[in-house]
């Protein structure tokens, strides 16, 4: 089976170098290896479309493998590629919202692990607010608009073989919550060695060998799982996606209106909004040779990173929440004519061992559909959680939280300050809860940098620019009731204005 398919995959790409081809038939070999060693029919089954995405996938990285992006043909986006939010007519006639919500699918992207913030499990059973986690926030949204406009607006999550078991479990609570919830697994390809381009399992048992090939692997998995042909057939339109930790990512209905109305001749918006400093390695739309593309850092030469990172030549970022008309994905798959740029992500095992993952990013698809347009939108549409300094804010008195969503509150001038917490004592959620008797008054703070063994007490308030560095060694105690406006606190307890 490997050897027929993946040699078809690389006829399709045009290989045909001898090196190439060696490199096929070592790895068709490996893959029909890979089949043989599952004896469970259903498995067998599984293994098998997973292995035929991969085998086309790693066709098209070694045809592209050695091509580099022209810088010259980049320009940043062309009159009309992206559209201010504040164009956009507002819709609020209950009747008209609803008509469009029946169009409207929420998807969210529950792939990922808790690990890089010391939890266990699933990213989306993290608390992150009142005792709520993402997915509790994500349920509670849908289940608001269904209530609120009569409609049934499903909630479905794509998730990863690391985070599918536990997600059925976690489902349970939601029985009589007035949201379906549907979901569905994303592909589990082999992990590749670096020097030799072979597959690194030599059997199907150990998940650390295998991984989920990047988000962009939503287009084929919802049509593989079936679920893309049953949201047509209940007639569904549009599929909003987001990461499902970005706790800004909620239906815009000004949006939606947009979307439904423009639907023939836009069949993709991508929400971007400004960057800042912080977000320079964030992927950029591009004008390239006339087509609209989705520019990520891993695509970028070395000798052009810095012109990469330019506010004033890139101005905006992908914040990953995107519209997507269902029909024009069908539309797309079954005419074979999906391409995505791949992405080589370089690891290294715990054992030293140097691997490749081959992935796609979901937002790259945009070329491949009429009408591409991103939406600059406000900044409070991309709120991530990706560290415990992110939880810090979204736990504060600055954000308000009401029916799933959260809001900054009114007294609140500016956008988010900055809050920078030391890996080696704040980084896992445990640890930062134990930290603070509870999270400080943060509504006038500016900036906020903590180092070292710092405990906060109770009812602390931050203002302005606050620096807390405890030296190695040292233990500093944050006083029940302090206030601290604009101060450097070091690790002889020393408080100095700033």
């Amino acid at each position: 089976m490997a050897t027929t398919l993946l040699r078809a995959a690389s006829v399709g790409f045009g290989l045909s170098d001898p090196h190439r081809e060696d490199t096929i038939d070592a790895v068709s070999d490996d893959i029909d290896h890979l089949l043989q060693t599952v004896g469970n029919e259903a498995e067998r089954a599984a293994l098998t479309k997973n292995l035929e995405q991969f085998q086309i996938l790693f066709a098209q990285y070694l045809q592209e493998s050695g091509s580099k992006i022209n810088w010259a043909k980049i320009s940043p986006p062309r009159e009309g590629m992206i559209r201010e939010h504040s164009t956009l007519p507002h819709v609020e006639d209950a009747d008209a919202i609803s008509g469009l919500l029946s169009k409207l699918v929420v998807l969210k992207l529950n792939g990922g692990l808790g690990t890089s913030m010391g939890c266990v499990g699933p990213k989306s059973s993290i608390n992150v607010r009142d005792d709520k986690t993402f997915l509790d926030l994500c349920v509670r949204q849908c289940e608001y608009l269904n209530e609120t406009y009569n409609v049934d607006v499903p909630l479905v999550l794509m998730n990863s073989f690391s985070t599918h078991k536990d997600t059925q479990k976690l489902l349970r609570k939601y029985n009589k919550a007035r949201c379906k919830i549907l979901q569905f697994n994303q592909s589990r390809f082999p992990r590749i060695v670096k020097g030799t381009l072979r597959p690194l399992p030599t059997d199907n048992k150990d998940d650390s060998q295998w991984y989920p090939p990047g988000h962009g692997d939503f287009y084929q998995s919802l049509q593989n799982s079936g679920l893309l042909d049953q949201l047509l057939a209940e007639g569904k339109e549009w599929i909003f996606i987001s990461n499902i930790d970005n706790l800004g990512a909620t239906v815009d209905l000004d949006i939606l209106s947009h979307v439904v109305a423009n639907g023939e001749s836009c069949e993709f918006v991508m929400e971007v909004t400004n960057k800042t400093r912080a977000d320079v390695k964030g992927g950029t739309l591009i004008d390239y040779d006339g087509q609209t593309r989705l520019l990520e850092v891993a695509q970028v030469p070395k000798d052009k990173l810095e012109e990469f990172k330019s506010v004033s030549k890139f101005r905006i970022f992908n914040t990953n929440n995107l519209w997507i008309r269902v029909s024009a994905v069908k539309r797309i798959l079954d005419a074979r004519a999906m391409h995505m740029e791949v992405i080589e992500n370089s690891k290294s095992l715990d054992n030293g061992q140097k691997i490749i993952q081959l992935e796609t990013a979901v937002g790259s698809a945009i070329k491949n559909f009429k009408g591409g347009i991103g939406i600059n939108v406000s900044r409070s549409r991309f709120l991530p959680v990706k560290k415990t300094s992110d939880l810090l804010l979204v736990m504060s008195n600055m954000y308000l939280l009401q029916h799933g969503t959260l809001r900054m509150a009114p007294q609140r001038q500016f956008d988010a300050p900055i809050v920078k917490l030391g890996d080696h004592h704040f980084a896992k959620v445990k640890e930062f809860l134990q930290r603070f008797e509870n999270i400080p008054n943060i509504m006038e703070l500016d900036h906020l940098t903590v180092s070292g063994d710092v405990v906060f007490g109770k009812d602390v308030t931050l203002k302005g620019t606050v620096i807390i560095i405890a030296n190695e060694g040292e233990h500093i105690d944050i006083p029940a009731g302090a206030v601290l406006e604009n101060k450097i606190v070091s690790g002889n307890l020393r408080i100095l204005d700033h």
